[in-house]
């Protein structure tokens, strides 16, 4: 599903909730969102004033308005033309955004915009059409705001090292640790890709089609596939340390599962799933057209594969192998 934005009537049927004591839980039920977009919602737009703290809340108009601000901010360098044209000009002589930011009044221009802001634009649509990247010293695919950037050791910090793995993990001597992984496509498939998920013991995988590579997206798609299990069938994931898996933090307080990562340039670390992959591709080439594969499809592929004997179950299949944990569980 295409990402939107909330609108002025979900504003204010937050506020309503919010006075009447309702849980965020309840409150993303009600709205059909997650959870996680309400906290979200909430904390970046609600009304703060020091100077009168019993004024502050969340108020729908209140958080409209600001939203609407942001985009407006954001959106700048698309409205304004004359702007716009100065600020391409001087990219495609070799500046950088912040020399161009910073020259701004010297050039004559009546209004400012930050480096950041040009960032985006380079990186928005609009500037992707005009591949306005390509003039920039270091080009990247993308690009997050400077102040949400974290260093990798604080994305993916030491204690969730693979090496901090208890080593029943490593083992397979429980039920319930999976390996996560996301297969790419061709980019004439945009941005849609098949993630994969393998449980360790049992060698059960789970293949579900993901339409966006944002790491929020993945993760709230991920807890929806694996919350109908019970807690002791996902207790941990085990991720390499690629940048779509950035947001893990939102399994254990979504789902209660806990993630623990590769070293990095190590994918073979996480051996099973890396396997499973391989298997996969012999349905799912790199050519595939994702859109046309329904999650009936999907789950038919993932079927075929977990109803392959394997030797190192004593060549029990993965179903059955998963099918009897989950008996036990009983």
């Amino acid at each position: 599903m295409a990402h939107t934005e909330l609108d002025l009537h979900e504003r204010r049927a937050i506020e309503d909730m919010l006075n009447a004591k309702m849980p965020i839980s309840r409150i993303a039920a009600e709205l059909g969102r997650h959870r996680s977009s309400i906290y979200r919602e909430i904390k970046r737009n609600s009304f703060t004033d020091a100077e009168l703290p019993y004024l502050n809340g969340y108020y729908g108009m209140t958080a409209q308005r600001e939203a609407s601000k942001r985009r407006a901010r954001r959106r700048k360098l698309i409205r304004l033309e004359a702007l716009r044209a100065h600020v391409v000009a001087q990219l495609k002589v070799g500046w950088t955004p912040e020399q161009i930011a910073g020259r701004l009044g010297f050039d004559g221009q009546p209004l400012r915009v930050s480096h950041e802001t040009i960032y985006a634009y380079i990186y928005s649509p609009e500037g992707q059409s005009e591949e306005l990247a390509r003039h920039l010293p270091g080009r990247r695919k993308k690009r997050r705001p400077r102040y949400a950037r974290r260093p990798r050791g604080q994305v993916f910090p030491p204690e969730r090292s693979i090496h901090q793995r208890p080593e029943y993990v490593k083992t397979r001597e429980t039920f319930g640790e999976w390996e996560g992984d996301l297969m790419i496509f061709e980019r004439s498939q945009g941005k849609m890709n098949v993630a994969s998920l393998v449980e360790r013991k049992t060698r059960f995988a789970v293949l579900f089609r993901n339409n966006d590579r944002s790491s929020t997206h993945l993760m709230n798609k991920m807890m929806n596939v694996m919350e109908p299990l019970p807690q002791p069938a996902r207790k941990s994931i085990t991720f390499d340390r690629g940048f779509e898996f950035r947001e893990w933090r939102k399994l254990m307080s979504g789902i209660g599962t806990e993630s623990w990562f590769c070293d990095p340039q190590a994918p073979w670390q996480k051996g099973s799933v890396e396997n499973m992959n391989k298997r996969a591709r012999r349905y799912l080439p790199r050519d595939a057209e994702l859109a046309a594969l329904s999650s009936r499809h999907m789950k038919a592929i993932a079927d075929r594969l977990n109803g392959t004997p394997r030797k190192c179950l004593g060549w029990r299949t993965p179903t059955e192998a998963f099918r009897d944990e989950m008996m036990n569980l009983r």
